[in-house]
């Protein structure tokens, strides 16, 4: 009967995936990979020019059956191929339609996600285009070495570089593999020379240059004059001094800069471009046979359209961003009468962001009391009760704006006369508890009565009502390990609901995470309401709700802190197939992080804690405290424990 009755609301209601789709901005940030199909069920198309949907609820079934637990991050890998090729073909369409002479590289810096299989999904995807790697660590230059099976590949070694590092380097370009330190400071450059002049072989390499032009967004102070990394143009005249001194200004092959991360405006861009340009031209004027220009990384996407002067929205697409690249390089180099230089982009957010997927069930909400069924009328003795209680009748039968205020305004003030009454000591906790439930109640219908309204601006009793009413809801996640951008800088990133889109999400909620942190919570979403502190979520009914959380493909991987010592989620790497049930087909599942494992990073080992917790049972059987049957089985339920996942363990309810 009451899917009989749902299915009915959901034909009246005027609510249908368009609207949820405007609602959660899904079209802003989804591009053409995430949509929403008839059913109200939340599809990925994985594939460039290939409408092929997976449903991501069948992938959810899937991976019950195969008794993963949840948290569960989905990995699609074609996202990656896709993302690989789109950024290369539009660098291809805009060096073709700009006639320049000269070609692209892409590289891909592995500190936005290290994971080996999202790095050789990168590679396999990039063979057609030769893509290349960046490393920016000791660690990471061993990994990247290892997959140069090419002589052709290209890696960028930034960050800084000891000795240890800059020995590996020389010694790959030994093996003939195309490596580039990028010098970032005079006393990286003058090692280089000590070590080159020591093994007899002098390195090729490159320089970053700290540039003028300053980049926009969240990330602009980590560019321009002041940024981390980078030389001066005076140090970068001393190089080159030193470098004709010693003969060895041939082995200047490349110029690098980073404009910085998420850059928002197109304009920035087109001009850090120029004046990088600029300055390789007249770096080839000095002798130096530059062959390389690396722009860096900074190629933004729309995690959200909600502008504010720390996350503006990204004002250019892909192709525009390559044209802008293209073009801007060759009409310098044309006006300087110098060769173009073969042209560098390191975008790491824009390949791998797209790519994974989050997925939380809710555990619990927690709502605002509510008057349900009978009321005991013998506790409203109380003067000030037995007013709240007139409001809450009265309010039944309010229609008007103004007597709706006024309500509001009344049930407020008894409401805060009854709560100093309780601290006082003249009513007791029973009529406390009352007095709760009838001024929710009352906030609710005033709430409800507000919103059939039309052409109601949103004044501020409304605001405050929709505030006090947001439920907390409690998911199974942590904020720490798997979005820790968002706790550490309050990066915005998409979450819906991943069904009942053909149905209006009629609930406020707050996302709460697994921790014991006040911290551990979501307060920044995507959505078309002003405000942008809660997300619109659908009423409880009897089948487990999932959200999804989106664009978690860069950093966060790498990133995620182990607060409350709960480790990685599991993982599930999905390959699109319209051959395979579904359309899809599940290469690899990745049990989360068990107890034991989380245990053993913090040196507490298993068999020590084992050893102590089974002193502790027999201690308490010899004393006679317990029967030794149940220490035995306490004992037996705390060894169970060690091989169990880090995150919750709940079954399907009516959440």
């Amino acid at each position: 009967m009451e899917d009989l009755a749902n299915n009915i609301l959901n034909i009246v209601s005027e609510w249908d995936i368009k609207h949820s789709k405007e609602l959660y901005r899904l079209e802003n940030w989804g591009e053409t990979y995430f949509s929403i199909n008839k059913k109200g069920n939340i599809i990925v198309r994985p594939k460039n020019n290939d409408k092929t949907a997976i449903d991501i609820n069948d992938i959810i079934k899937n991976l019950e059956k195969r008794k993963l637990k949840m948290p569960i991050l989905l990995r699609f890998l074609d996202i990656l191929g896709s993302q690989v090729s789109r950024i290369n073909e539009a660098f291809r369409s805009a060096i073709k339609e700009a006639n320049y002479a000269n070609e692209y590289k892409l590289v891909y810096p592995i500190k936005v996600n290290q994971l080996h299989e999202v790095v050789e999904e990168i590679l396999d995807a990039g063979l057609e285009y030769n893509v290349g790697l960046e490393c920016g660590s000791k660690t990471e230059l061993v990994a990247c070495l290892a997959h140069l099976e090419s002589d052709d590949r290209l890696l960028i070694c930034n960050g800084h570089k000891d000795s240890t590092m800059l020995e590996l380097i020389i010694d790959a370009q030994m093996l003939g593999k195309n490596v580039i330190p990028i010098i970032e400071r005079i006393d990286e450059y003058n090692d280089l020379v000590k070590l080159g002049k020591k093994k007899k072989f002098m390195p090729k390499f490159g320089l970053r240059l700290r540039l003028a032009t300053q980049g926009s967004g969240r990330w602009a102070a980590s560019s321009g004059l002041n940024s981390k990394f980078g030389l001066t143009i005076p140090e970068v005249l001393s190089i080159i001094d030193d470098t004709k001194d010693r003969g060895i200004i041939g082995q200047i092959t490349t110029i690098h800069c980073h404009i910085g991360s998420q850059i928002s405006e197109i304009q920035v861009l087109k001009q850090a471009t120029k004046e990088i340009a600029q300055i390789y031209c007249q770096l080839k004027s000095l002798g130096a046979p530059i062959c390389y220009l690396d722009v860096g990384g900074g190629m933004g996407i729309n995690y959200d359209e909600n502008t504010s002067s720390q996350d503006p929205s990204i004002n250019y697409g892909t192709q525009e961003y390559a044209n802008a690249i293209v073009y801007g390089i060759k009409e310098v180099c044309e006006n300087n009468k110098v060769g173009v230089p073969c042209i560098i982009t390191e975008s790491g957010r824009a390949l791998t962001a797209y790519h994974s997927v989050l997925i939380v069930p809710v555990i619990s909400r927690h709502t605002r009391d509510i008057l349900n069924g009978h009321i005991d009328k013998g506790l409203i003795k109380n003067d000030s009760l037995n007013s709240l209680f007139q409001i809450y009748q009265n309010v039944k039968e309010l229609s008007r704006f103004e007597e709706l205020i006024e309500a509001y305004h009344d049930a407020v003030e008894k409401h805060e006369d009854i709560k100093s009454l309780f601290t006082l000591g003249y009513i007791n906790i029973k009529e406390r508890g009352l007095a709760d439930q009838i001024f929710w109640t009352t906030c609710r219908l005033l709430l409800d009565k507000f919103m059939k309204l039309e052409d109601l601006d949103e004044v501020s009793e409304i605001i405050e009502l929709k505030s006090i009413l947001t439920d907390q809801i409690l998911c199974d996640f942590s904020v720490f390990q798997s979005m820790l951008d968002h706790w550490a800088i309050g990066q915005a990133f998409p979450i819906i609901p991943i069904s009942r889109l053909n149905e209006e999400p009629k609930r406020r909620g707050i996302l709460m995470d697994l921790t014991c942190d006040s911290d551990g919570k979501v307060h920044k979403y995507v959505s078309n309401e002003n405000d942008p502190s809660f997300i619109p979520i659908h009423e409880a009914n009897s089948n487990q709700y999932f959200l999804g959380f989106f664009l978690m493909g860069a950093y966060n991987d790498s990133m995620g802190d182990s607060h409350n010592l709960f480790g990685r989620v599991s993982e599930a790497h999905i390959y699109c197939d319209k051959e395979e049930k579904g359309n899809f087909w599940i290469e690899k599942v990745i049990e989360g992080t068990d107890i034991q494992s989380m245990l053993n990073q913090v040196q507490y080992f298993p068999s020590d804690l084992q050893k102590r917790m089974n002193k502790i049972v027999k201690h308490q059987i010899n004393q006679g405290l317990i029967k030794p049957s149940l220490g035995t089985e306490i004992f037996e339920r705390y060894l169970k424990t060690f091989v169990d996942q880090t995150y919750a363990n709940h079954k399907e309810s009516g959440l």
